[in-house]
């Protein structure tokens, strides 16, 4: 393989994923970890993502309150914003994941609802604190600089104390058969906590990342109770969902 291919294979990935692990790229192109490497510093060095200890994360993850327009498939994601916000009922009291597609789903909240809204993302909570009815309950802990998170024992013991009416999370691996992964076990272990904290739980995926999956199991699809993408609810790609009892909007 060309390195101009290898260099769009692990840009195609990183945006997809928003984090990668120069082991799956290695993996995925069949080439060494340091071939990977290299090429990541290379695309690095091009402002093309970024080099992290032991991977790369988009650009469009290192964000703060002002949108940043490297956001892979943001058209898409504002649809699946726009679909979540019409879910948001007047006085609720909900949870906000990190992510560029919860980072959106923040942005387009109404200026005029009233809500409380916990958080362990330092850019969710930038957005919401512009949200003049919007009560903002950050979850403290440990950051995670790649992710922007808040993650570790402080954040989840926070979060085993409160139930939330919804949480919306995101994820980069869902699959009907293996439910939600990751790669990242503190964060795996911060979702597990969000999800038992929410009364009903809603998953905002762009559909590039459906029949995917990863090493660390979050939960079963039926923990799920909805599932928000840009595709209609009716599509092909999302009935073996909905036969997981898991509502598709």
């Amino acid at each position: 393989m060309l390195k101009e291919e290898r260099h769009q294979t692990i840009l195609t990935q990183v945006e997809l994923h928003n984090r990668v692990l120069l082991t799956d790229i290695a993996e995925r192109l069949d080439v060494s970890i340091d071939t990977v490497r290299r090429d990541v510093k290379e695309l690095d060095q091009e402002s093309k993502l970024r080099k992290v200890h032991g991977g790369a994360i988009s650009l469009g993850y290192t964000t703060n309150s002002t949108r940043n327009n490297n956001i892979y498939a943001l058209s898409q994601k504002i649809i699946i914003a726009e679909k979540a916000a019409s879910l948001l009922k007047n006085g609720a009291v909900i949870f906000i994941d990190g992510g560029t597609t919860c980072l959106e789903f923040a942005r387009i909240i109404p200026l005029d609802i009233q809500l409380t809204c916990f958080t362990l993302s330092l850019p969710v909570a930038m957005v919401l604190n512009n949200k003049p009815n919007v009560e903002v309950i950050f979850v403290g802990g440990q950051i995670s600089r790649e992710a922007q998170i808040t993650i570790g024992a402080m954040a989840t013991n926070m979060l085993s104390e409160i139930k939330v009416d919804y949480s919306f999370i995101g994820t980069g691996y869902v699959d009907v058969s293996y439910g939600l992964t990751d790669f990242d076990w503190d964060i795996v272990q911060v979702k597990k906590a969000v999800i038992k904290a929410s009364k009903k739980t809603v998953l905002l995926c762009i559909s590039e990342k459906l029949n995917s999956q990863h090493r660390y199991k979050i939960c079963d699809i039926n923990a799920i109770d909805t599932m928000v993408t840009e595709l209609d609810w009716n599509d092909d790609q999302l009935k073996l969902f909905s036969s997981h009892d898991v509502h598709i909007f």
